[in-house]
């Protein structure tokens, strides 16, 4: 097919035949989206089973040598799946024994606002154990999402079961859906591939945006506050009145 023979395609493909290095890289990016990285998970799920197409492939991607080992789809759902859960399951637990202290740190300060932590509290009371559901299908609030799940001492056998039945519904199913219908959705992605990036890039926009808002609203929210304690002090401890000079 043609986009086969695209420079980003053949540049992806020598991966292919690194299993060791893909699997690695796997473990470390599902780590790091789990905790917060602002590169949904999605992204490495699908790029790992772009690859695992790629080795089941190889009169379209050559290997670079005969017998040169290929990525397993097999292998790399299961291991996407064992690390989504085991990271859900670890800021759960940091979150039921040290998640009131962690969000006062000033870096989780930074990453939570007050406001932000209110409404997905609020959110977490509101749904109980559906929300462990829900945060595992939305990217961008899975880790104050589970990280709350703990805060409120949500039974952990509950949690366990719900976002484990969610990680098995949608990590696997991202990676052997390219895996093994690459060919089909790679050549939907060449026919609108204009299109795809133009929406990529409207959505990177609208994200820079928002977070500039945020972090603009924070720092007058911020600054507000400082002000009104200033008042505060000074109301309680007035400076006391200058004498008349002589």
């Amino acid at each position: 097919m043609e986009f086969t023979h695209d420079g980003i395609f053949q540049w992806l493909a020598q991966f292919a035949y690194q299993p060791m290095t893909v699997y690695g890289l796997l473990v470390a990016m599902m780590v790091m989206s789990s905790f917060g990285l602002p590169i949904p998970e999605e992204v490495t799920l699908l790029s790992v089973g772009l690859l695992a197409y790629m080795g089941a492939n190889p009169d379209q991607y050559p290997p670079p040598y005969e017998g040169a080992p290929v990525v397993n789809p097999i292998f790399l759902a299961a291991l996407a799946t064992v690390v989504v859960f085991s990271t859900d399951f670890l800021i759960y637990c940091i979150g039921r024994f040290w998640g009131r202290k962690l969000i006062t740190h000033p870096y989780m300060a930074r990453m939570f606002s007050p406001a932000l932590l209110e409404r997905a509290e609020s959110f977490t009371r509101k749904y109980g154990m559906l929300a462990t559901g829900i945060f595992r299908f939305t990217p961008g609030i899975r880790f104050p999402g589970h990280l709350l799940c703990g805060m409120l001492k949500f039974s952990p056998w509950k949690f366990g079961m719900i976002d484990g039945l969610a990680v098995m519904i949608s990590v696997p199913t991202q990676v052997l859906l390219l895996a093994f219908y690459g060919e089909h959705i790679m050549g939907a992605l060449k026919q609108f591939k204009t299109a795809v990036l133009a929406v990529l890039g409207v959505a990177l926009i609208a994200f820079i945006a928002v977070k500039l808002r945020d972090k603009y609203r924070n720092r007058n929210q911020r600054a507000e506050e400082i002000a009104v304690e200033a008042i505060a002090a000074e109301a309680q401890h007035p400076n006391p009145p200058v004498p008349p000079r002589p």
